[in-house]
């Protein structure tokens, strides 16, 4: 009989495959696993059937007392990972095998056996409990659950290479929790720590290996404004008891690419965003002497949205158009004047205002009264997005900044960021000193004598002034911008009188930068006229039109020049200048700002020289005005200024490789004969070690007994690869180290390619320094050309907005305005003049309307008619006609005549000020004393239905007096519009009767079957007065209640007729007096027969 055929075991088809030895089992088997694996083992060779005695054997050594048990990280070797082998015995053999036997193991054994497994599982229970008993006990789980390894391995300092390592043991002792008050901080914490408490009102950016991180606050802060997930712990930075659970801070982290974006964004929603970078690199930190501690961090940028220079788009929008705050960042400080009180108060007032982006710096110091009307416009003009307050801030104008910063739908169409510096005692004395220091180095290094005078004045600023630039130069030079303040060229006064100065109110009257109904820039008169091509272009033009000038002749020149614009529209030379600006996408004043502040980077540089080359090309030709082939002395200047930076363009670009800093190549950005020494001899480092490389394959072919070099191998980004196959892996020398492999061969780096290598990447990394050193010195030496790059953008904006007034004069109906002499009399002039936004918002068109202010007769206009006839919308068209002819437009008019107006004043709507305790007629009668105290016999003053806040008897009056100051003591030119019937009687007997001229707004009034009247508005200015203002007709146009507006009907008939009684019952008594022969009341018979004629004319 043959003897049975034994079944061969899997180990003798597949190799034995572990990773660190056995699977681990998992905890709650351990009592079995040494039993069950004793029971699944095969030997080696697998050639043994397991019987009883081999069984025996092993059962016998396992249970001697002193063996080590088998656990998951201690298995024997011969076996297999995770198999399970059986082997193919007979029903017999499994029945014996697996029966209860009690005679088998003896009691002494039995007894071990269940004294072991009890400990074990009281052990297990004890973890049990510990784990779900403590209150991080779901963070444990979920640890283990999905191998939140990445977020622990930042907090513990490690990075994506591996190279920072932490000295603290993996596992955390019992007792103390990492991070708690009795455990130790991970080095890569108390870096953090020591960085954050420094800047505690700074969101911090940390990079950590191939990820920004967010720690603590700063990581619930960034998940709100990201929308980006945050891993729970702690919150706090102080170590608090609170948190004492907790083995590590909150976290939230973002890709490195996407720094810029996610940075932008927290910066537009109003934080402080520093970015702490690493600053040493893993080859050099390997070559280094602290390679085993973390990477050294510190904080290397710090963003506001009035320092955020770093992008070229504006914050949180993607066009300026959208985003209407002007950028800047203003300083603002006051000290009260002794001695007033309530409405007396006073205050001395100084500010500066920065825009980083561009250079500009705006300053200004004056005396405020209460309503703070003076502070009020100027932050209207401006439109800062970020506040620095020095010192302590009175009430009044807390409230004020209050009001127009604290939310996201203020006047400035963004919530505003507000920061504090205090102001002692001695704090204009240090400011004086800290600002002449700053100028004195500067001084000395400049021979420019221009520069010199300006940087003298800047000396000899105001002293409110000079505090806010000392305060301003400390606070910028955190953001590294305090060379801004080096552009003395750009200081300018608020409150230069070459400029019409149109105060807060009346820039919202008026809708002049955005509308009323959703601030928004749509609908307003910058909206209407901006045919702008260029952003730098568009920024010039709003501040054209929120300072229209006063000189006529510089009037002059500027509508000339729209006028010749004109007149050559389609011809070449004004297609060429179009072509130009509709070419230069780049925004050249932000780019060359970047470059001062030497921010730029390498393939925006390119775009910004190459811009700039080929705009002064186009006119190469011209060497002065008169080459230009414009008449006008303004284009033909501006067009001059364009060509003067040819060469040093042409200079710059001959240094560059284009297709290197189109890719942003920092290795090859240089030609190879402007690369600087240091760059090539790191090149020439890295080129020898690549030489000693290639000529070490065959070397490492001789290792390996062969004769021809080895090739090198890169696989997944490692280079110099020797691949060996496997079936000559004898040949290895085992100094060679193994980095991957397959099943056919296996990839190795020899101890001399690690070392060149590593040599290598020391060059690579110098190689990198040197690039960036070099390009920082170029970006220094454009930078001391930066004005006469300057003056060329400035004046291609200035060539960009008088062609948008152009486009604005060739629309229909729109004509040019005449200027009156400045001596002449105050006067305004306007023949079928239209609404400038209106007649673009309005599909069936705007109908025209004539009228004439003048002094010394008619100075002003009372105007009434019915609610909803177009009273507020005639004076306001009035208004910003004469805006639009002083920025040199042309306005919607068949002629326009006037004198050029020192300020528009416009006190119009109804609104409250709760921010500042103020009710509505408050605001109203307030706004009024800020017109009456500032207007002059050149100004232009709006007053819309004054007194209508409080009673009939006090509002008329109000209005009454307001009128006749405006008219006989002031002699400005008025626009009063009101619903005081009355007030036309007395208006006529203004002066000679003349002073005032009574106009209405026409309209039709009908009675229909049912008894309504039906008003139909006709929208004309007419000579006279409205007797009524139809005020139940706008009531039923609003769809009040039929019932509500019926009984307001029956009431206002019984008003009227308890009114005519009286009236007619005093014209009874004048009569019968007269009839009598008896004056009335004492009066002699010439004043009793006017009362009387004026009682018959008002029935």
């Amino acid at each position: 009989m043959s003897p049975p055929k034994k079944q061969q075991p899997l180990t003798s088809f597949f190799k034995p495959k572990t990773i660190n030895g056995l699977v681990k089992p998992h905890p709650l088997s351990l009592a079995e696993s040494s039993e069950s694996s004793r029971k699944r083992t095969l030997d080696e060779n697998g050639g043994k059937v397991n019987n009883g005695v081999e069984r025996s054997k092993k059962r016998a050594k396992s249970s001697d007392p002193g063996a080590e048990p088998i656990t998951g990280s201690k298995a024997p070797d011969k076996a297999t990972s995770g198999e399970r082998i059986v082997p193919n015995l007979s029903s017999s053999d499994r029945t014996n095998r697996f029966l209860f036997d009690e005679s088998k193991p003896s009691e002494d054994q039995a007894e071990d056996t269940d004294a072991r497994t009890r400990r074990e599982q009281a052990e297990l229970h004890q973890k049990f409990v510990k784990k779900l008993g403590n209150p991080d006990a779901l963070v444990h789980i979920k640890r283990r659950t999905f191998a939140l390894h990445d977020e622990t391995a930042a907090l513990n300092g490690e990075d994506a290479d591996g190279v920072e390592d932490d000295d603290e043991p993996a596992t955390i002792p019992k007792g103390k929790k990492k991070g708690s008050k009795t455990g130790k901080l991970t080095p890569m914490e108390v870096q953090f720590l020591d960085i954050k408490r420094k800047h505690m009102d700074t969101v911090l950016i940390v990079e950590v290996g191939y990820k920004f991180r967010f720690f603590g606050e700063d990581a619930r802060t960034a998940a709100k404004e990201l929308s980006i997930v945050c891993i729970p712990g702690k919150f706090r930075y102080d170590e608090h008891p609170s948190e004492a659970h907790w083995d590590r801070f909150a976290s939230a982290s973002i890709p490195v690419h996407r720094l810029p974006v996610h940075a932008k964004r927290l910066v537009a929603a109003g934080h402080k965003v520093g970015v702490v970078r690493q600053i040493e690199t893993a080859a050099l930190k390997k070559a280094g002497d602290n390679r085993n501690a973390p990477f050294v961090r510190k904080l290397t940028n710090v963003y506001t949205k009035g320092t955020y220079v770093d992008d070229l788009g504006d914050l949180g929008q993607p066009s300026e158009v959208a985003n209407p705050s002007g950028g800047y960042l203003l300083c603002i400080t006051e000290t009260p004047v002794k001695g007033g009180m309530g409405t007396d108060e006073k205050v001395n007032v100084g500010i500066i205002a920065v825009q980083p982006a561009t250079g500009d710096i705006i300053y200004d110091s004056f005396q405020d009264g209460f309503m703070r009307s003076e502070i009020e416009t100027r932050l209207l003009h401006i439109s800062p997005c970020e506040f620095l307050l020095v010192g302590e801030m009175t009430k009044a104008t807390e409230k004020l900044i209050h009001h127009l910063s604290g939310s996201s739908t203020n006047v400035f169409g963004d919530k505003c960021r507000v920061e504090r510096v205090p102001r002692t005692k001695s704090k204009a004395s240090e400011a004086s000193s800290h600002v002449t220091q700053f100028y004195a180095g500067k001084l000395k290094s400049s021979r420019d004598e221009k520069a010199n005078a300006l940087l003298e004045k800047v000396l000899k600023l105001p002293e409110p002034v000079t505090i806010c630039l000392s305060s301003m130069i400390k606070h910028l030079t955190e953001y590294s911008l305090e060379h801004v303040f080096d552009l003395t060229k750009y200081f300018q006064s608020f409150s230069t009188r070459s400029h019409m100065l149109i105060n807060g109110t009346t820039l919202e009257s008026l809708e002049v930068y955005r509308n009323q109904t959703d601030m928004t820039e749509r609908g307003s008169l910058f909206w209407a006229i901006d045919k702008t091509l260029t952003r730098f272009g568009q920024r010039l033009l709003r501040k054209w039109i929120g300072r229209p000038l006063l000189d006529e002749q510089h009037l002059t020149e500027r509508v000339s020049a729209v006028e010749e614009l004109l007149e050559n529209q389609s011809t070449f030379k004004v297609d060429q200048l179009e072509n130009l600006l509709t070419g230069t996408k780049a925004d050249l004043e932000r780019s060359l700002i970047r470059i001062y502040y030497g921010k730029c980077t390498r393939p925006e540089l390119l775009s910004v020289l190459q811009t700039l080359q080929k705009i002064s090309m186009v006119y190469a030709r011209v060497k002065s005005a008169s080459d230009s082939g414009f008449e006008s002395r303004i284009v033909g200047e501006a067009i001059a200024a364009l060509p003067t930076i040819q060469d040093m363009m042409i200079g710059f670009l001959d240094k560059i490789n284009p297709e290197a800093a189109r890719k942003d190549d920092k290795y090859s950005f240089f030609r190879e004969d402007e690369e600087t020494e240091d760059i090539l001899d790191q090149k020439l480092g890295i080129a020898s070690v690549e030489q000693e490389l290639d000529t070490h394959r065959q070397a490492a072919a001789d290792k390996l007994g062969k004769k021809k070099p080895v090739n090198y191998a890169t696989v997944a980004g490692i280079e110099y690869l020797v691949e060996v196959p496997n079936s000559e892996l004898k040949k290895v020398p085992a100094s060679w180290i193994k980095i991957s492999g397959t099943k056919k061969l296996s990839r190795f780096h020899t101890p001399d390619i690690t070392r060149l290598i590593r040599e290598r990447d020391q060059h690579k990394e110098a190689l990198a320094a040197a690039c960036d050193r070099a390009f920082k010195e170029l970006l220094a030496e454009i930078a001391s050309h930066y004005q006469p790059l300057r003056d060329a953008v400035s004046a291609l904006a200035t060539l960009d907005c008088l062609l948008s007034l152009s486009k604005v004069a060739a629309l229909p109906g729109f004509n040019k305005p005449s200027f009156l002499p400045s001596t002449a009399d105050p006067t305004i002039e306007i023949h079928e003049g239209r609404h400038p936004i209106a007649e673009q918002t309005l599909e069936s068109g705007y109908i025209p309307f004539s009228t004439t202010l003048t002094s010394p007769e008619p100075l002003a206009h009372l105007i009434t008619g019915p609610n909803m006839g177009g009273k507020s919308s005639f004076v306001r068209a009035v208004a910003l006609l004469t805006m639009l002819a002083q920025v040199g437009s042309f306005v919607p008019a068949t002629a326009m005549r006037l004198t050029p107006a020192d300020a528009i004043f416009a006190r119009m709507g109804a609104r409250d000020n709760l921010f500042a305790g103020e009710s509505t007629f408050m605001v109203e009668v307030g706004e009024t004393a800020s017109v009456l105290r500032s207007a002059t016999p050149r100004s232009l003053v709006l007053l819309d239905e004054l007194g209508r806040g409080t009673s009939t008897h006090d509002g008329a009056a109000i209005a009454h007096a307001v009128l006749n100051h405006v008219v006989t003591e002031t002699k400005c030119l008025t626009l009063f519009v009101t619903h005081y019937q009355n007030l036309a009687r007395v208006a006529e007997g203004l002066g000679n009767g003349g002073l005032v001229k009574n106009v209405h707004m026409k309209f039709e009034a009908e009675t229909r079957e049912d008894g309504e009247e039906e008003v139909t508005f006709l929208y004309e200015v007419a000579e006279g007065m409205a007797h009524r203002s139809y005020g139940l007709n706008v009531a039923r146009l609003a769809r009040i209640p039929r019932k509500v507006v019926d009984v307001a009907r029956e009431k206002s008939k019984e008003l009227e007729e308890a009114v005519e009684k009286r009236k007619m019952g005093g014209v009874a008594k004048l009569v019968a007096g007269v009839m009598n022969g008896a004056g009335v009341g004492g009066d002699g018979e010439d004043d009793v027969v006017e009362r009387l004629l004026g009682c018959v004319e008002q029935l």
